[in-house]
C-alpha cells in the first residue's frame, strides 16, 4: 500500500522527518495535556499482520496457539504503559484500488511458485525472505483480538482511510502501521509498526511538517504528490513520462544517491512552481500524456482528505462529491432490517464475507499457499465455490419472493489459471433439502429451538453433510465443524486419501491438549510439499464455514472454529507424514485410549457420511520421502 518508496526516501535522505520516541513517554504526555483522556493509538491491523506473526515456522499453515501468545504479549506491552489500543481491519476493497489489488495477486502468485519449488527441491521451508502470510489470518486475528478484550473495527471504506479518519476524530495518540499513505493524510502522527522494540516501545515517527519542509511544499500538498508518484488509485504506469520529464527539468537543483528519490524531489519541485488553486490542478494536467484520465487525479487527491477537510487543488463541487462518494452504496438487498444488522455485525469484525455480499453483491478472496503443478488438488476457491453458491442462496435468496433479484454475486477469488481480467459471475444455488432455502431473515432474526436447529442443519447443508445432523449435533462444536468440513473436502476433492483425513481428525483431537511451546518444539524430519497444500486449503475451509455461520445466524459459537481450538499446522504436517508412513491409530492419537476412542467415532462419521454420496475414500499411502 501507500507510494512506492516514500519511506524509503524519508528515512535515507531526510533525516529530520523521522525520529525515534519512546511511545510510553508519549503517552504520558498527552495524560498531561489531557486529563482524563486514556492515550490512544488506532492500529492499521492489516499493515501490522507480518509483524505480529513471530512464529519461527510457516509453512505448514500456520501455529496459531503460538500466534495467539505473540498477540497477547503485544497488547500486554502497550496495557502495561496505560495505553488503549483501537484495531482497525480492511473490510472493503474499493472499486478504484481494484486494479492496484489484481497486480498484487499476481505478483503474489509467481512469489508462491517459488516458495513451492524451493519446497519440492530441499523438503525445507524457505527463509524468512520468502515468508508468505498464513492464509485467512486477517479473519482469524480479527476474532483473536476479540478474544484478548481489544476493540476491533471492520471499515466500511478502505482502511487507510477509516484508521487516518479515526485517529483524527478521537484525539488518538497517534497511528501504528506500515504504509506512507498515512504521511499524506492529514491526520495524527504515524509510527513505524516494522521499526517498534517492544520491549521499550520505541519506534520512528514520521512528521509530515518536516518532510514538507524538506520537499519545499504545504501540507494541503501531499495529496497531489501522492497522485502524481503514483499510488492505489493513479497507477505508477500513467505518470512515468511525467516524472522523467519533472526529472529532466529540476535534475541540477539535487543530488541523491538514486533514481527513485531523485524523482520524489522533483515532482515536489514541480508542485510547488504552481499556484495551488483548482486552477493550478489544470496546469498539472496539462503536463500529463493527452490520453491520461483527469477524474483520476481529481479523485487521487479526494481520496485523502478527511471528513470536513478541502483542498486548495480542488473546487468546493468536487470535494463535495468526494465526501458524498464515500458513502456506503445502496444495498442489493432491499431488507432494510438485515442489510443494517449485517452491516452492524460487520463494523464489529464479524462477518466481512457476507455484508459485501448482501450491500454490494461482490466478494473477494486473496492468495493462497497452493500449488499450481498439482493438479489433483483444485485451487481452494474452486473446491469451496458450490459452498459460497449456497450461501448467496441464503443470503439473496433463489426464488420468486427472495430478498433480493440480483441472480449472480461478482467474485474476486485468486486460483490457478484466473488472471482476475473482470470478476467471475457466480450463481447462487439453493439447498436440496426438505422445504427449501430458508431465508436469511428467519435465520437471523427468529428465535427458539426449532430455529436453533435449522441453523444447524442448514450450515450443514452448505457443506453436504446434512444427513448426519443429529450425530455431529452430538459432539464437541469443534469436533462436528472439523468433521462438517472434511465430509464437504471428500465429497469435492477425489484426490482426497483416506490417510489425509486421518491425519486431520489426529490433528484436530490432540491440538487442545497441548500448549504453544509444546507445539512449537515439535520436530519434523522433512516438509512434504502435499500436506502444505492440502493445510491452506483446510484453513480457507475454514474461514468459508465461519461466513456459512454468519450467514446462518450462528449455530455455532464462532471461537468453535478458530484454528487455535482445531488446527496447527505443524502437528497436522506430523500427522500427515505418520499417517503415509502407515502408522497405527495407537501412534497417532499418542498412546491415548480416550482420544483413540473418539477417533475412530469421528472417522466413521466422515467415512459413512461420504460412502452414502457415493464417494469412498481410498487408502493411498504416498511416498513422502522423495
Amino acid at each position: 500500500m501507500g507510494i512506492k518508496g516514500l519511506l524509503g526516501f524519508v528515512q535515507n535522505s531526510c533525516p529530520d522527518v523521522c525520529h525515534k520516541v519512546n511511545l510510553q513517554s508519549l503517552a504520558s504526555k498527552h495524560r498531561s495535556s489531557y486529563p482524563g483522556c486514556t492515550p490512544t493509538i488506532v492500529v492499521d491491523a492489516m499493515g501490522c499482520l507480518r509483524s505480529w506473526y513471530t512464529p519461527h515456522d510457516w509453512i505448514h499453515g500456520g501455529q496459531w496457539k503460538e500466534y495467539l501468545c505473540s498477540l497477547h504479549e503485544f497488547i500486554a506491552a502497550f496495557q502495561a504503559a496505560g495505553i488503549r489500543l483501537v484495531f482497525i481491519f480492511d473490510g472493503v476493497i474499493e472499486q478504484k484500488k481494484r486494479e492496484e489489488w489484481v497486480k498484487r495477486r499476481l505478483r503474489d502468485n509467481f512469489e508462491i511458485s517459488k516458495i513451492f519449488n524451493y519446497i519440492k527441491t530441499n523438503k525445507q521451508q524457505p527463509g524468512r525472505n520468502m515468508f508468505f502470510i498464513p492464509s485467512g489470518i486477517a479473519t482469524f486475528t480479527r476474532f483473536a483480538l476479540k478474544t484478548l478484550g481489544q476493540e476491533v473495527i471492520c471499515s466500511g471504506v478502505e482502511a487507510d482511510y477509516e484508521v487516518a479518519a479515526y485517529g483524527l476524530q478521537n484525539n488518538c495518540l497517534g497511528i501504528l502501521g506500515e504504509d506512507s499513505d498515512y504521511l499524506i493524510f492529514n491526520t495524527v502522527p504515524y509510527f513505524s509498526i516494522n521499526k517498534l522494540n517492544l520491549d521499550n516501545l520505541v519506534t520512528l515517527m514520521y512528521s509530515r511538517q518536516n518532510l514538507c519542509r524538506a520537499l519545499g511544499l504545504r501540507i494541503s500538498d501531499l495529496p497531489l504528490l501522492a497522485c502524481l508518484l503514483g499510488n492505489d488509485i493513479v497507477p505508477e504506469r500513467m505518470v512515468e513520462g511525467f516524472q522523467r520529464n519533472c526529472t529532466a527539468m529540476y535534475k541540477s537543483q539535487y543530488a541523491y544517491p538514486n533514481r527513485r528519490a531523485q524523482v520524489i524531489q522533483a515532482v515536489a519541485n514541480f508542485i510547488a512552481s504552481i499556484q495551488s488553486s483548482p486552477y493550478g490542478i489544470n496546469e498539472v494536467e496539462r503536463r500529463l500524456p493527452h490520453w491520461f484520465d483527469r477524474i483520476l487525479l481529481q479523485k487521487g487527491v479526494q481520496s485523502y482528505l478527511l471528513p470536513h477537510q478541502t483542498s486548495p487543488w480542488l473546487s468546493e463541487t468536487l470535494m463535495c462529491h468526494g465526501a458524498d462518494s464515500k458513502e456506503t452504496e445502496a444495498s442489493v438487498c432491499p431488507d432494510k432490517e438485515i442489510v443494517q444488522i449485517v452491516l452492524d455485525h460487520h463494523y464489529k469484525g464479524d462477518n466481512t464475507m457476507i455484508c459485501n455480499v448482501l450491500c454490494n453483491g461482490v466478494t473477494d478472496c486473496s492468495n493462497t499457499l497452493e500449488d499450481e503443478c498439482d493438479q489433483e488438488i483444485p485451487g481452494q476457491a474452486l473446491v469451496y465455490k458450490l459452498a459460497r453458491q449456497h450461501i448467496y442462496a441464503i443470503l439473496l435468496g433463489t426464488e420468486k419472493g427472495s430478498l433480493c433479484n440480483v441472480p449472480v454475486v461478482r467474485e474476486w477469488y485468486v486460483y490457478p489459471g484466473n488472471q482476475l481480467h473482470q470478476p467471475d459471475l457466480v450463481q447462487a444455488v439453493p439447498l436440496s433439502t426438505p422445504g427449501g432455502t430458508p431465508s436469511v431473515r428467519r435465520l437471523l432474526l427468529e428465535e427458539g429451538p426449532d430455529t436453533q436447529r435449522l441453523r444447524f442443519h442448514t450450515i450443514l447443508a452448505c457443506f453436504q453433510a446434512e444427513s448426519c445432523t443429529e450425530k455431529l449435533s452430538n459432539l464437541k462444536p469443534p469436533h462436528a465443524a472439523t468433521c462438517c468440513l472434511l465430509i464437504y473436502l471428500a465429497l469435492e476433492v477425489h484426490s482426497l486419501a483416506l490417510e489425509d483425513v486421518e491425519a486431520f481428525l489426529s490433528q484436530a483431537l490432540c491440538v487442545a491438549g497441548k500448549s504453544a511451546e509444546q507445539l512449537k518444539c515439535l520436530q519434523l524430519p522433512m516438509i512434504d510439499s502435499r500436506a502444505v497444500h492440502l493445510a491452506f486449503v483446510y484453513l480457507r475451509g475454514l474461514v468459508t464455514l465461519q461466513g456459512a455461520n454468519s450467514a446462518c445466524g450462528y449455530p455455532f459459537n464462532m471461537m468453535d472454529l478458530m484454528p487455535w481450538n482445531t488446527f496447527d499446522g505443524k502437528l497436522f504436517h506430523q500427522k500427515y507424514l505418520q499417517s503415509h508412513q502407515g502408522s497405527s491409530v495407537k501412534e497417532l492419537m499418542e498412546g491415548n485410549e480416550s482420544l483413540i476412542s473418539q477417533f475412530k467415532k469421528l472417522k466413521t462419521i466422515v467415512c459413512e457420511t461420504c460412502t452414502a454420496q457415493k464417494r469412498t475414500l481410498q487408502s493411498w499411502k504416498r511416498k513422502v520421502y522423495r
